[in-house]
């Protein structure tokens, strides 16, 4: 199988398919289209994801496919070797899991990615900050993070759903939490500190996925970094 992906590793999804690929030892093309530059938007790319988002993926030059959830889902029972952890064959199980993710889009992603686009990230796409926008999305956000505490994450075990080893459920909310790197550290703090369960969830993830959890969001922190710069620079 030759898979091209096509990426920004800004974008959590993105990150979660490559940290993916890269633990199952799934080889791959990657292609950066930076979307600051309006590159998804372009004729070449809507030949590949007519829906203009990132990730996207191309198999052996001609099946297409978009969306994280599905290409984790494809991934996961298309490669030779993937455990069964990450998306079993159980079917309950894998109900499950399918629960978590159509969970996700409109919960956590929702009040996560826009809470740090709002307040963050516009400017960079040459857009205003709206302080309204944001604030309805820490409120999505928030009611997420309690949920997750309160339901997704039992007592007895490290990952969703009471499992002791993570699946493509835990790597794409996970990857969704980390963005919240971009935000100031006090108001990060100020989300994630009620939050016990969740707080060790996302550092057994992380510590779970090493070392390629850590290279692929070095880009995160490369960008906190120069939101640091700009802001002292004003």
């Amino acid at each position: 199988m030759k898979l091209k992906l096509f990426v920004h590793r800004l974008s959590q999804p993105s990150r979660a398919v490559l940290i993916f690929c890269k633990l199952n030892k799934i080889e791959f093309e990657e292609v950066q289209i930076d979307l600051s530059k309006g590159e998804h938007l372009s004729p070449e790319f809507k030949e590949i994801n007519p829906m203009h988002k990132v990730p996207a993926m191309e198999v052996d030059g001609g099946f297409k496919l978009f969306e994280s959830h599905a290409i984790l889902r494809f991934l996961a029972c298309a490669s030779p070797g993937v455990a069964d952890h990450w998306y079993p064959a159980d079917l309950f199980k894998r109900a499950e899991i399918n629960s978590v993710l159509d969970w996700h889009h409109a919960n956590l992603r929702h009040g996560s990615a826009g809470l740090v686009f709002h307040s963050k990230l516009a400017p960079l796409f040459g857009l205003p900050s709206d302080v309204q926008a944001a604030a309805e999305c820490e409120k999505v956000l928030l009611a997420s993070l309690a949920k997750i505490e309160s339901f997704w994450l039992k007592e007895e075990e490290q990952f969703l759903l009471g499992n002791s080893k993570p699946s493509i459920a835990d790597l794409s909310l996970v990857c969704e939490t980390m963005q919240l790197e971009a935000l100031d550290e006090k108001v990060r703090q100020r989300l994630l500190d009620p939050h016990e369960k969740v707080r060790k969830w996302v550092d057994d993830t992380r510590n779970a996925m090493q070392p390629y959890f850590g290279e692929i969001h070095g880009v995160l922190f490369q960008l906190k970094d120069k939101l640091k710069e700009m802001e002292s620079d004003e």
